[in-house]
């Protein structure tokens, strides 16, 4: 029997693109919830500053779904920046490292309770100056697959080469900010290199893209999503 999953989106995104990913997990018989947010959620993580606010959120829905599945266990997806920011959630050393955290919640020690994490498209590494303060403290105090006990996943999509050409530079410029080389494959947002981790069970999905695009397939298209659930069970 499968473990319930909460799904946590990218960065500046709200819930609602998410539906079409929690709808296949349930077509899969994967009980899932989506952390409820608003775009407006991550205003105050703008220019690098905490993720605090995110992870509140997200031990919230946490609780919720333990509380209403009556387990203690279950599975976490993150999508994009989601997928470090749990990594952050996993952690036993608190996230103190920004001014506005003095006096707030800042350890979240979760492992204990996550089975499986799944990363898809997620940036775990960046060159780029407003988040290498959060991605550096991960890295830091949480290489790789950090926890034996629990079981990381991470998809890369391998759609986009990036150039400097019309309909590629946007691509190109995104994987040289994150890696430090542009001309590589990815999924048009995250070059493959940063989606992997060491230690981890690291799958590459061919034609996959970033983010929901009429006629592309995304992470959370029910046919991608039935190639990374099967590591949920």
């Amino acid at each position: 029997m499968s473990l319930p999953t909460v799904i946590l989106p990218g960065y500046f995104a709200d819930a609602a693109p998410y539906r079409e990913m929690e709808r296949a997990l349930e077509g899969l018989g994967i009980w899932a919830k989506t952390v409820p947010l608003r775009r407006r959620d991550w205003v105050p993580t703008l220019g690098g500053r905490s993720m605090t606010p995110i992870l509140e959120k997200l031990d919230t829905t946490v609780r919720l779904v333990q509380a209403e599945t009556g387990g203690d266990r279950l599975n976490l997806v993150g999508h994009s920046a989601g997928g470090w920011i749990a990594r952050i959630y996993l952690g036993d050393v608190p996230y103190q490292i920004h001014p506005s955290d003095a006096g707030k919640t800042c350890l979240w020690k979760a492992h204990p309770s996550v089975a499986t994490l799944v990363t898809l498209g997620t940036p775990h590494i960046s060159r780029e100056r407003w988040t290498r303060r959060n991605l550096d403290f991960v890295k830091t105090h949480y290489p790789g697959a950090f926890y034996p006990q629990v079981r990381y996943v991470c998809v890369a999509g391998k759609a986009v080469y990036g150039q400097r050409r019309p309909g590629t530079w946007f691509a190109h410029s995104s994987y040289e900010m994150t890696c430090g080389v542009g001309g590589c494959w990815g999924d048009g947002i995250t070059p493959i290199e940063a989606a992997h981790l060491e230690g981890a069970e690291n799958i590459t999905l061919p034609d996959v893209v970033h983010s929901p695009r009429p006629g592309r397939l995304w992470y959370g298209s029910p046919e991608i999503v039935s190639q990374w659930a099967k590591y949920l069970t």
